[in-house]
Parts: structure tokens; C-alpha cells; sequence
């Protein structure tokens, strides 16, 4: 984008971010230092902080409106895994120089399309100049009735595991961004292509799901580095194992193609992150409340395993064999 920058940080508040503190009055407009929130009589507050950085989570030429809505959104899906209503979040904004302002009105634009998607406001934050990569540093403030709050330590042997939505769509978006004749060679159409784009520039947070979640769910947690590393973490939380099938896993028509032509992008499916999905431990006696309730809600869960007495964690493929993926999920530490 080209066109006048911003002339001060004063005019990037008062114009950009200021009406997206609208909606809730303890942001006071955006005018003082702090903003002011009463939690509902009843509930406990969950809260969640996941930043997201160019170059690492997204890419610094991508569409601002996208990049505001993926900040947004992969904190608040860590609110619906934990049966929690959004309600604000405060944001640092921190950018390598002063923006544009038509890249600045695109950002607003985003965050303000993901906060009506996601039922939460804007309630304060800070803007900064660095030296590194354009980031953005958000905490998310939700809420649960007391003592409802859906932990990942909680899983048990013998429950039934579920995953809301589709997997591997957004690994295969990425996929998608990095090599421009992959389509071709995957046989993808041009709007097959920009669905698995979809899905990596814009996580689908399942909000809708949270109170099927604290009704019916024993443990669960939101899939962001990837199924196996996830539900590693879930059943070492919970001192357990588990055992998963891949011909279990919830496929969409355009990963299904990409399988065909590559069947080893399997391991994307089962290792790669971005999925921002709901991973579920329920015991058997409430899955048939759960799943209701998730139809309920208009968001489609999928049983892919159990868990065991463990330790391990097992994902088996269609022959039955152990899956070795390699890399087992995300790590920001991890030599590639």
C-alpha cells in the first residue's frame, strides 16, 4: 500500500482504535490509562495472551485485514476451548514504523469485522515503535460461570476424544502461500485453493461451541500446534494416553483432493498448527449430550479416538501402523 503515514500516535488511537472501544463503556473512550471492567455476578474471568509476530505467524505484505483478524482470533479460540464468553481484550501494537493510513484503516477494519464475529470489544492496549518485525500482543478477557472453566488436566481414561471443524486446512494454506505451482500439482481449483488460504489467513474460532464444552465436556484445549503435539500436552496435563485413527480425522473435499495426489501431507493433517479447532475429552455417558449440543450450536465435532491409561499418545494409519509425522507439532524453539 502507498499513501500518507500517520502523523502521530495520538491520531493512530483517536482515529483508528478509538471506535473499536465503542461497544464498551470501561474503555472510556479509549482517553484514559486504564480501562475499567465488572465481571457478570457469578463468573470467574479467563484470561489468555498469545502474541503474534511477522514472519512467524503471518506474513508482513498480507492483507491488514487479515492480519488484525488472526491476532484477534487465535486468542479468542483459546477462550471457546475453555467454555468461556468473550468479552474484551487490550492489544500492543507494536510497528516498525509510523503505518499508512490506508493500511492503518484496513487493520481497523479487520479487528472491528473479528470483534462483531466474536461478540468482544476493544478495551485498551498501547502503541509502540520497534526496531524488529511488526507484532501484535493481545490479551483476551473472557468469562465463565464459577468453577465451569473446561481445564486441559482433566481427561480420563476411557473418554472419547473429538475435534470440532476440519484439520489441516491451514497447513495446506500456507503451503499454498509458500509455492505458487502447488495448486497445479494437487490438482486444486483457483477456489479451492483460496479456501485452504482462507483458513490459514483467517481462523474460524468456535465461540459457539463453549457452553456445549462446559456441559458436557471433561477436558479440552484449541489446536494450534497441531494435533499431536496438543493432545500430547493434554493427556501429559492429565497424566493419560490416547489412541487416534487417522481415517477418524475430519477432512474437508479440498484436503481430501490434496491426499489423493500427495498422501503424505497426512502428517500436516496430524502434525502441522494453525488449525485454531477444539480438541474434546468426553466421557462416554455424555457424548450423546455433547454431540446434540454441538449441532445445536451449528459446529460439527467428529470422534477421532479414546483415551487410554497411557503414556503414550498413538495415532494409528489406515493400515493400523503407528504414524511417525517427524516433527510432531509447532515449537518456536525447535532448530528447522
Amino acid at each position: 500500500m502507498s499513501g500518507t503515514r500517520i502523523d502521530s500516535e495520538d491520531e493512530l488511537v483517536r482515529t483508528f482504535l478509538a471506535p473499536l472501544a465503542a461497544g464498551f463503556p470501561g474503555a472510556l473512550g479509549l482517553k484514559d490509562d486504564c480501562a475499567a471492567f465488572a465481571p457478570t455476578p457469578g463468573s470467574e474471568l479467563v484470561l489468555k495472551t498469545d502474541p503474534v509476530v511477522a514472519g512467524v505467524h503471518f506474513f508482513a505484505d498480507d492483507d491488514p485485514a487479515d492480519i488484525a483478524w488472526k491476532a484477534l482470533a487465535v486468542n479468542v479460540s483459546d477462550l471457546a476451548a475453555k467454555g468461556a464468553t468473550p468479552r474484551i481484550y487490550l492489544m500492543s501494537l507494536s510497528l516498525p514504523e509510523a503505518p499508512e493510513r490506508e493500511w492503518m484503516a484496513r487493520f481497523a477494519e479487520g479487528l472491528g469485522a473479528a470483534q462483531r464475529a466474536f461478540g468482544i470489544h476493544l478495551a485498551g492496549g498501547d502503541t509502540d515503535r520497534t526496531p524488529g518485525h511488526l507484532s501484535m500482543a493481545i490479551t483476551v478477557i473472557g468469562e465463565v460461570p464459577a468453577g465451569c472453566m473446561v481445564r486441559r488436566a482433566a481427561a480420563q481414561v476411557g473418554d472419547v476424544l473429538y475435534v470440532s471443524g476440519t484439520l489441516g486446512d491451514s497447513a495446506l494454506g500456507l503451503a499454498l502461500k509458500l509455492d505458487g505451482a502447488l495448486a497445479a500439482r494437487l490438482g486444486l481449483s483457483a477456489d479451492e485453493a483460496a479456501y485452504a488460504i482462507g483458513r490459514y489467513l483467517r481462523p474460524q474460532p468456535r465461540v459457539a461451541l463453549a457452553e456445549a464444552l462446559r456441559l458436557h465436556a471433561r477436558a479440552a484445549m484449541d489446536l494450534s500446534d497441531g494435533l499431536m503435539k496438543d493432545l500430547g500436552r493434554m493427556c501429559r496435563a492429565s497424566a493419560v494416553g490416547a489412541i487416534v485413527k487417522t481415517a477418524d480425522l475430519p477432512l474437508s473435499p479440498v484436503m481430501r483432493r490434496a491426499l489423493i495426489a500427495e498422501p503424505a501431507r497426512i502428517r500436516d493433517v496430524v502434525a502441522a498448527g494453525d488449525d485454531y479447532e477444539i480438541l474434546a475429552a468426553v466421557a462416554p455417558s455424555a457424548c450423546a449430550g455433547f454431540e446434540a449440543a454441538a449441532q445445536q450450536a451449528g459446529i460439527a465435532v467428529t470422534r477421532i479416538g479414546e483415551v487410554t491409561s497411557g503414556p503414550d499418545v498413538r495415532v494409528l494409519d489406515a493400515e493400523g501402523v503407528p504414524l511417525a509425522p517427524g516433527r510432531s507439532g509447532w515449537d518456536h524453539f525447535q532448530p528447522r
